[in-house]
Order: C-alpha cells, then sequence, then structure tokens
C-alpha cells in the first residue's frame, strides 16, 4: 500500500518511519536542526503548496527522505491505519 502525501508524491507504507505534527516538532531545537541538516544535504523534500502542517520520515536507498507535506499529521496517520491511498 501507499500513502498519499500531496502534490501526486506517494510513498510505500513500509518506507515510513513516523509521521509528525510540524508545529508540536518543530518547537524543539533537535528538530530543527535536523530539517536543516536534511535540507542543507538535499535529503528535504517539500510536498506542500501551503504552509506545511506535517513532517514525515521514510526509508530511501540513500538513507533516509523527510517530507513536508500540507496535509496534517491526524490525516496522513488515519490513511495509514485505514489502508486506504487516498
Amino acid at each position: 500500500m501507499y500513502l498519499h502525501l500531496g502534490q501526486s508524491v506517494v510513498v510505500p507504507f513500509r518506507d515510513i518511519i513516523g509521521i509528525f505534527d510540524l508545529d508540536t516538532a518543530t518547537s524543539s531545537r533537535l528538530t530543527r536542526e535536523f530539517l536543516q541538516r536534511a535540507e542543507r544535504e538535499g535529503e528535504l523534500v517539500d510536498v506542500s503548496m501551503d504552509l506545511p502542517k506535517s513532517l514525515i520520515l521514510c526509508r530511501s536507498e540513500l538513507g533516509t527522505l523527510t517530507y513536508l507535506s500540507q496535509l496534517s499529521a491526524a490525516t496522513l496517520r488515519g490513511r495509514v491505519e485505514s489502508g486506504t491511498f487516498e
């Protein structure tokens, strides 16, 4: 199964390490440093057209990729739990 993150981007369920609320997650200095490193190393993919609401950490062939999505973490988690593609 796959999870649609927005903007025609989908990732396999099996590659998802975690789905995080961006408002809550970015309150931590460590998370902000992680996002800065991911962006610097080309591992950050922004698939949001608006202000991103969630951060999705995924395995990739080269290590990890971090996606920023305009969809809320609750919406994405609900899709994973229900097994729906949309």
